[in-house]
């Protein structure tokens, strides 16, 4: 294998080259949330509904090809496809800076998704390549505590970008990204591909896409629309006809985006659930804080930055202490407490905030409680949804883990505009933080169904065949590592 032992390059310089690409992805999410309000000074006669899409145009699309673009790597090599995602997200990162208008930004941040799919699953499989295997846990757990330093980052360099204006979040991404491909191209290892099967379904990909974009629409348009109003009800008939052939082509495909040994799996199910519900809260949250901050307190960018650092901040120290409890409590009373902090949280905000409240007594113990929240659930999740897979499903089931989260995010903005409205009330947000307050608790719930200590779903409860991931072996490449990399960095995306 090419980048093996002594022309191997030196481990920090390959990991900074990798954690560059990801933290390129993660931190353009959380920058863009805090941009939303200068996006609608720029196209005043633009609503929330319509910029709502800026977010939700690259969540969708990132999580629909997210699969097929872990399996690409695979076909093609980790290295090529990881410099590819980076060229394609720096290309797309300059057409958004340069959008003269609303709609040709979002087609912009479909590319960036693009190059993020692309990028993320072929990440960390090139980072564990210059690791042993007993090293690779500890490198999984650390990429983690990488999300949640973007996050807390990402806010904050928001504010300090938008003071010039809304396009230097943009134009921030092209000399990492062109620094990234320039060293990437001779410095990184190039494991041979490992896959040399029928190309993945991307067909089913672009329905599954069309699907989620769809009810999507339906969520964000229904209150202007009329929730039962002819268009509305297109909308709805339209979902449930690209999800029905969606699981008809996925069912057919011999490379199919969800293979139906996952589905049949309960540990894995459940916890695929509780991710998308969890999704649902989490962006959700991000969303309604960055906007209350701007919008009815009518705090800078920078300010609005620096106010959301606390939260994500907590992440990574949670994430740590999480995983020294997961063995001895089981994964359910992680995700219980965690659900029950987020929701406190939300709360705390309802009963709380209100225009003229203050920062510190109103705002900052919500947000600190949803952080912890973050850090005691998202993991624990990855951890449980991978130990029940085996290595011959590794890459694809953390991979697919990743893509629900994803949904569940996508339907966490939609929820959030629909709940708000055009007016953007007081009662607006309280009754968003209800609903996704609500989504937490679903997750607690869901949670119960998850093995107790020391019946984790390990060899015996692994999907597909040979021995578990709850044993300790390793994933049977760098590329099955890789999705699970990319599913545990986006604790906090």
């Amino acid at each position: 294998m090419a980048g093996s032992g002594s022309d191997r390059p030196p481990r920090a310089f390959a990991a900074v080259l990798v954690c560059a690409g990801v933290v390129l992805v993660n931190l353009d999410l959380f920058i863009v949330n805090v941009a939303m309000p200068s996006l609608a000074e720029t196209w005043s006669g633009s609503s929330l509904a319509d910029l709502s899409w800026v977010l939700n145009a690259y969540t969708v699309v990132f999580a629909a090809l997210l699969v097929p673009a872990g399996r690409l790597s695979d076909r093609i090599g980790h290295r090529r496809a990881f410099l590819a995602g980076v060229a394609v997200f720096t290309l797309a990162s300059a057409l958004c800076a340069a959008a003269p208008e609303l709609a040709v930004l979002v087609v912009a941040r479909l590319g960036q998704a693009v190059g993020a799919a692309l990028l993320m699953p072929a990440s960390l499989g090139l980072l564990l390549t210059s690791y042993p295997p007993e090293r690779r846990g500890t490198v999984i757990r650390a990429w983690a505590a990488i999300g949640g330093i973007a996050a807390a980052v990402g806010p904050v360099l928001g504010g300090l970008l938008l003071e010039p204006g809304w396009r230097w979040v943009f134009v921030v991404n092209l000399p990492i990204g062109v620094l990234t491909l320039v060293f990437g191209a001779r410095r990184l290892p190039d494991p041979a591909p490992t896959d040399r099967g029928p190309l993945p379904d991307l067909v089913g990909a672009a329905l599954l896409t069309a699907a989620i974009g769809a009810l999507s629409l339906g969520v964000v348009r229904a209150p202007d629309w009329g929730w039962w109003s002819g268009r509305t009800v297109g909308v709805w008939a339209a979902t449930l006809v690209l999800v029905a052939g969606f699981v008809v082509r996925n069912g057919r495909h011999p490379r199919p985006v969800v293979e139906g040994a996952l589905v049949r799996n309960r540990v894995y199910a459940v916890s695929g659930v509780a991710n998308i519900l969890f999704g649902v809260a989490f962006a959700g949250m991000l969303i309604s804080a960055t906007m209350w901050m701007q919008t009815v307190w009518g705090w800078s960018a920078l300010r609005t930055g620096l106010g959301t650092v606390p939260g994500p901040l907590c992440v990574p120290f949670v994430t740590v202490l999480a995983g020294r409890y997961a063995a001895r409590v089981g994964p359910g009373p992680l995700v219980v407490l965690g659900g029950i902090s987020f929701s406190a949280g939300l709360g705390w905000w309802i009963l709380r905030l209100e225009p003229h409240a203050h920062y510190a007594r109103d705002f900052l113990p919500g947000s600190i409680l949803g952080g912890i929240g973050v850090g005691l659930i998202l993991p624990t999740l990855i951890a449980t949804a991978t130990g029940a897979l085996t290595p011959d499903r590794f890459a694809t089931g953390s991979g697919v883990i990743t893509m629900l989260r994803q949904v569940g995010a996508a339907l966490g903005v939609a929820v959030f505009v629909a709940a708000v409205g055009t007016e953007a009330t007081l009662d607006g947000y309280d009754r968003a933080w209800y609903i996704l307050g609500g989504a937490t608790l679903l997750t607690a719930l869901a949670a119960l169904f998850l093995p107790r200590a020391g019946r984790g779903a390990g060899a015996g409860a692994g999907v597909g065949s040979g021995p578990g991931v709850g044993t300790g072996a390793e994933p049977a490449s760098g590329a099955a590592a890789a999705s699970a990399g990319s599913a545990a960095s986006a604790t906090v995306n």
